[in-house]
């Protein structure tokens, strides 16, 4: 048993020791102390975008430091748990001490994993739009299922979710939808998500109980803040009133006051219906416009830096990532990374965690 504890604990500590140096420790500790300082200035709300901007990046950095500093201290507690279960020869208290170990194991990986979201937008909101794929009220009740996934996905991770626009089917489901995804590192884990998700069931819509093929696209970009320069040029623009056609109720307004953006070098189309006013949708929907344009410019960034030519190709509308497979059998599997899992109906619900990990550990592997 105790060397099973050891076992456990060498490898947190190693993976432990990973995160530090990619935290860049010292200069992390360093900073904190700085941020502490300046957040207790009797003039630190003189310039309130400065002051937000500050106390957002003390909050993660607290955040990043406390965590490992909670698991060192938990890792000590947890063996010497262990320790006092054998020299009592009290087994239930050895079992105790080696689940809290297996569990900090757990949690270590996973502040690992985390520590690898160091893109320039990584750890921002984000925005994700939902489309459905030919195919009418199949491919649109396939889109409103996959909304539905990230929407109790982002639930699990106590992420709060917004809808901005949606556009529902003619018998049931959604065309599209437009969600913005609000909590620390969104689009980090979120951004792999980008592509063609094919859902293979018996139709709820057939009488014949036929077994259909459906297709919806899921998009995701980084919401970005006033400190980002994007010039956008009003001419370019071709701004569209219309009325809200949503569900209502808890998610859209149903008023005469929805906008569409339409950036005409680009053609980059954007709208907003969330809102009872015609210029606070419009704000939302520049707000979406200037992301979009911000993603591309990542996007291009990140070809040119992995000199890869198909880099660009894992986040677009034409790449198939993933399929879920409700009959004969029950299987998800993801494409890229060949992970796989059987029970379809907990990652509709939400349970997608398994796939973000593996793309992102293969995305930044690949960069490296």
């Amino acid at each position: 048993m105790r060397a099973e504890a050891e076992a456990a604990t060498a490898a947190i500590a190693q993976a432990l020791g990973l995160v530090r140096r990619s935290l860049d420790w010292d200069k992390a500790s360093a900073r904190l102390a700085e941020l502490a300082a300046a957040a207790d200035s009797p003039d630190l709300w003189n310039d309130a975008g400065k002051a937000q901007a500050l106390l957002r990046e003390k909050t993660q950095l607290e955040r990043s430091v406390g965590r490992v500093r909670a698991i060192e201290r938990e890792v000590d507690d947890a063996a010497t748990l262990v320790e006092l279960g054998e020299a009592e020869g009290d087994e239930d208290t050895v079992a105790e001490g080696l689940k809290a170990l297996a569990d900090l194991q757990r949690r270590t990986g996973l502040l690992q994993l985390e520590s690898l979201l160091s893109g320039e937008a990584d750890a921002n909101d984000c925005y994700l739009e939902v489309h459905a794929g030919a195919g009418g009220t199949e491919a649109q009740d396939w889109g409103a299922m996959l909304a539905r996934m990230y929407t109790r996905y982002a639930e699990r991770r106590g992420f709060k979710v917004e809808y901005l626009e949606e556009s529902p089917g003619e018998e049931a489901g959604i065309k599209s939808c437009t969600l913005k995804i609000i909590g620390e590192n969104a689009y980090g884990w979120l951004k792999t998500e980008s592509g063609v998700h094919r859902l293979v069931r018996i139709s709820p819509f057939d009488s014949q109980a036929r077994r259909h093929t459906s297709f919806a696209s899921a998009w995701v970009y980084p919401v970005v803040d006033d400190s980002i320069e994007i010039d956008i040029q009003e001419k370019d623009l071709r701004i569209d009133t219309f009325r809200s056609s949503g569900a209502g109720g808890q998610h859209v307004n149903k008023v005469e006051s929805a906008i569409r953006i339409t950036h005409i070098p680009t053609n980059i189309v954007v709208s907003c219906q969330q809102d009872r006013s015609q210029h606070r949708n419009r704000a939302i929907a520049m707000q979406m416009l200037k992301a979009r344009m911000y993603e591309a410019e990542l996007q291009k960034r990140e070809a040119l830096a992995q000199a890869e030519a198909d880099s660009k190709s894992d986040n677009g509308w034409g790449h198939q990532i993933r399929s879920y497979v409700l009959q004969p059998y029950q299987m998800v599997k993801d494409l890229r990374t060949s992970v796989e899992i059987g029970n379809a109906g907990a990652v509709l619900d939400g349970d997608i965690h398994s796939f973000l990990e593996a793309s992102l550990a293969a995305r930044v592997g690949g960069a490296e």
